[in-house]
């Protein structure tokens, strides 16, 4: 490739990368409604681990200010937020509260929350087996 075209090339990846920025992505964080109220060992745990994705507590890190990783972040946590969200906790009814114990139980038991990548970047997301125990032993004597 000839140095005029890499330059060319350079440009328009640049250019491109400003325009993304440029590209709105919401990262409000919506009153609490409410909270868990579990016990301050759950608690602590679960502000630790989870709450970034799944209440309207989300500590947004500077690389969610910039583009693509703005729009997977944004993304993770709407989702995490639809599937799960401890600040709308009480307002759940009985049958969905139950469905969401069962689902902290299978998500911690098959070792798939936090997201692999959540703890690539944030290590002290990284549950312990003592840490899993505690929650595992929160959500079943929930049900």
């Amino acid at each position: 490739m000839s140095k005029k075209w890499s330059r060319w090339l350079l440009a328009i990846i640049v250019a491109a990368l400003g325009v993304m920025q440029m590209m709105p992505v919401d990262r409000t964080n919506p009153r609490v409604e409410s909270d868990v109220g579990a016990p301050p060992e759950v608690s602590a745990i679960l502000h630790q681990a989870c709450y970034d994705c799944h209440s309207h507590e989300t500590r947004w890190p500077w690389y969610g200010k910039v583009a693509p990783s703005s729009w997977l972040l944004a993304h993770h946590v709407k989702k995490g937020r639809g599937d799960l969200n401890f600040s709308q906790w009480p307002v759940m009814d009985q049958e969905a509260l139950e469905h969401a114990f069962h689902d902290i139980e299978e998500q911690l038991e098959k070792g798939k929350m936090p997201l692999r990548s959540y703890r690539w970047i944030h290590p002290e997301a990284r549950l312990t087996e003592a840490q899993r125990a505690v929650l595992l032993q929160w959500a079943r004597s929930s049900l």
